[in-house]
């Protein structure tokens, strides 16, 4: 007791009472203390689920028979896989595949009735993008299941042995013979596409890529603005004839001509380090790169309107970075994520860019494929960029 009379009654308590004040006034730093870390653990429940629902899935039915029906809807039954589109030809459906339209496509052959009446093996196909190696095997394990269930059914339906009396025996034998409807089945192919080996490095860089690039420009233009704002070389900027707009092109371009050198920096280790393949163009992937690298600028930017000093840039990146990173798709898939949220990643500029650096790299896709990316990204890093400038060019007045 007297321990803790002595420690309430000291001087050290009273000062400790004295900066909790302090800080409770602090209403940004309160604010930046508490909403952050809440809804950045909302936000890693949500986007960081390992179960995979409504898998995008095309169909190919060559046979067209209530049969082919029958295993399509056995597809369709669970939450797993959603079918929305037929397709008339393998090729139709593997460029909807390519443009990022279905997650994966089941082919059934003409023959597929024919072969399930003469009580046949059959074999179906099922093609899937294997640009993300963890939704590919999953996939795959959710069509064997379904497949392997299917032919279970097929089964029960028909008696395993029948029993045959044999006309030639004069003691009345029968015979129990094994029904060939017992073993038929129907056999998937897996035909992966785009990462036959299944190379989760492959994903995972062609999506860090952008949004290592996003962040490196958040935190080089913030701390960059931020630190002339501390030693007061703003105010001696506007004592010269330089226009605001003047200011900030110059303060903006060297910051993008030393992060583009990290695009060219950021592909050759993922090409050399991990063997991701270049299959498409280097310019369109360059192009689209500088494009994230201005969203990126334009986000420090807007960050050093809002504080005052370099810890309160880095407090406020704690606030944006993790959604950029969580609500990118640049580690995890966008589709094992809640429908709701899904619909907000759309402003997140390295959403777009990890489509567009997967649909290059791995992919081969043009500027025809992969244009709404591009025109989603421009737009993001026009629309970023231009309310940074504002923004800070009113501070300059």
């Amino acid at each position: 007791m007297k321990a803790a009379s002595h420690i309430f009654n000291s001087r050290v308590w009273s000062l400790f009472i004295k900066e909790f004040h302090q800080i409770r006034r602090n209403r940004r730093l309160v604010i930046l203390l508490i909403i952050p870390p809440t809804l950045n653990i909302i936000l890693f429940g949500f986007a960081l689920n390992p179960t995979f629902e409504n898998l995008r899935l095309g169909v190919v039915d060559y046979n067209r028979t209530p049969e082919s029906r029958e295993l399509v809807s056995a597809f369709t039954e669970g939450l797993v896989f959603k079918t929305q589109g037929y397709y008339a030809s393998t090729e139709e459906m593997g460029q909807a595949i390519s443009r990022g339209e279905w997650d994966a496509g089941l082919v059934l052959p003409h023959d597929f009735s024919d072969k399930r009446a003469q009580h046949q093996t059959v074999e179906v196909q099922l093609l899937v993008d294997a640009v993300n190696a963890n939704t590919a095997t999953i996939a795959g394990g959710y069509a064997a299941r379904i497949i392997a269930s299917f032919n279970q059914k097929i089964a029960m339906s028909q008696p395993r042995r029948q029993q045959i009396r044999d006309p030639n025996s004069t003691s009345g034998a029968i015979a129990v013979t094994t029904n060939p409807a017992a073993r038929a089945s129907v056999v998937p192919h897996l035909t992966l596409l785009y990462n036959p080996g299944l190379k989760s490095a492959w994903f995972i860089t062609t999506g860090m890529i952008g949004l290592l690039l996003v962040l490196q420009g958040s935190v080089v233009s913030s701390a960059s603005l931020v630190r002339e704002k501390e030693i007061g070389t703003v105010e001696q900027l506007l004592m010269t004839p330089a226009s605001n707009s003047e200011i900030i092109i110059a303060k903006v371009a060297p910051i993008f001509l030393l992060l583009s050198i990290d695009i060219g920096l950021a592909l050759g280790v993922a090409r050399v380090v991990f063997g991701v393949p270049v299959r498409g163009s280097l310019l369109l992937f360059f192009l689209s790169a500088s494009l994230c690298v201005l969203c990126g600028i334009g986000l420090g930017m807007m960050i050093a309107t809002f504080t005052r000093t370099q810890q309160q840039a880095q407090l406020m990146g704690f606030f944006t970075n993790p959604p950029l990173a969580l609500l990118s798709g640049a580690t995890t898939p966008i589709e094992a994520m809640p429908a709701w949220l899904q619909p907000v990643t759309a402003i997140n500029p390295v959403k777009h860019f990890a489509i567009i650096s997967r649909g290059i790299l791995l992919k081969g896709s043009g500027v025809e494929v992969l244009f709404p990316e591009l025109l989603a990204l421009a737009a993001i890093a026009f629309v970023m960029v231009s309310l940074s400038a504002w923004q800070f060019r009113k501070q300059l007045r």
